[in-house]
């Protein structure tokens, strides 16, 4: 899961391991049985089966598994916690070493190379402060090729304020696309409704946007 935006890297990074620490994965608010919006998204990026995707702040989701699964070779996987990439390798099994796994803050990481698609669920509703969503932005634009597709899901105008309890900032589709920038089009956006582990309900915005090829407008 994501990093804590007003904190520092090592403090961020602690608090997510205790999160995890302290709850078993079906119990952690974010858990998804079937990332099935994300899924429909990354299928409608038509892309090859060996296309780069990153999925950051991919802790404990399965999508990385739904992916290995359905044939897709060129996987990577970063969140800060430690704890969180080791329960998604378990789930995978014998499978986890077809997966690259990164320990990372998003604010601050260079990945060396581009990928095809960016992939976040709930992870930049946590750069409430400017700065943070400027280093975010920063790390992504190192890190998506030109032409390639950024998905984010944050938390919806009717979200939460907060999440484990941290505050976050909440969009619609046009402020996160005005956020991201002008050198992404947005493809499509769609609001959904999470139901957690303890029966509330969430309302995520999920948002396909498409970096613009070199020399665009």
């Amino acid at each position: 899961m994501p990093a804590r935006s007003t904190a520092k890297p090592d403090d961020s990074a602690a608090h997510w391991q205790r999160a995890y620490a302290e709850r078993r994965t079906e119990e952690l608010s974010w858990t998804e049985p079937v990332p099935a919006r994300s899924l429909a998204l990354i299928q409608e990026s038509a892309l090859p089966l060996n296309a780069a995707i990153l999925d950051v702040g991919g802790g404990a989701s399965r999508l990385a598994s739904e992916l290995s699964r359905s044939g897709h070779t060129d996987l990577t996987v970063a969140d800060i916690s430690a704890e969180a990439l080791e329960r998604a390798k378990a789930d995978l099994g014998g499978s986890s070493g077809r997966v690259t796994w990164i320990v990372a803050d998003m604010r601050d990481h260079d990945f060396n190379r581009r990928f095809d698609l960016w992939h976040d669920r709930a992870v930049f509703h946590f750069m409430v402060e400017a700065e943070d969503r400027k280093r975010y932005l920063d790390s992504l634009g190192k890190a998506l090729r030109p032409g390639g597709h950024l998905i984010l899901a944050t938390f919806g105008p009717d979200g939460p304020s907060e999440c484990s309890g941290l505050p976050v900032r909440r969009y619609d589709a046009d402020a996160l696309s005005q956020t991201v920038g002008a050198d992404f089009e947005l493809v499509s956006s769609h609001l959904t409704e999470h139901r957690t582990p303890s029966g509330r309900i969430q309302q995520f915005l999920y948002a396909h946007l498409r970096l613009l090829d070199e020399g665009s407008s």
